[in-house]
């Protein structure tokens, strides 16, 4: 997914905003590595942030990037995916969204749904589970390249 200019500039702007207000250096790593999420709507691992910042400077280090993103994401600069912080995944669209995950290649797809923005979960989850702050939705399928693969794992699909 494409991420429009306007939208980038948008995000570097708010990142500039708030490494001001909080006092937070804005290091070459610091922009480089938000850049790299704010232009990304492939919803990459760290791993793949690392790989996609040291084309650019190849000093930068694996935990370098580690702590960048965990740092982006406590100041509210971008989003985690997944359950475990080994695996996380990481976005910059704090928009309302939701998600579609292809079971087969991985892939991570954003949508945008009024229906689902407007669930309302039943009383008694929430009194179960406590105070709900977000909700989000994540859709589990095969995407279309993987279907028009055609292979005997996803063949069911078609």
């Amino acid at each position: 997914m494409e991420i429009e200019k306007q939208e980038i500039e948008k995000r570097m702007a708010h990142f500039e905003t708030i490494c001001r207000k909080r006092g937070i250096k804005m290091t070459q790593q610091r922009v480089l590595i938000y850049r790299e999420v704010a232009c990304s709507g492939d919803h990459p691992d760290a791993e793949k942030i690392f790989q996609r910042v040291r084309e650019r400077l190849p000093t930068v280090s694996l935990d370098t990037v580690y702590r960048t993103l965990w740092l982006l994401n406590d100041l509210g600069l971008i989003k985690t995916l997944g359950l475990g912080r080994e695996r996380s995944r990481f976005e910059a669209n704090l928009s309302g969204h939701h998600h579609f995950v292809c079971d087969q290649c991985g892939i991570i797809r954003d949508f945008y749904s009024t229906e689902l923005d407007n669930f309302t979960l039943p009383d008694a989850v929430v009194d179960s589970q406590g105070k709900i702050k977000t909700t989000h939705f994540e859709v589990h399928g095969v995407c279309p390249n993987c279907v028009a693969e055609k292979t005997p794992q996803n063949s069911s699909y078609q």
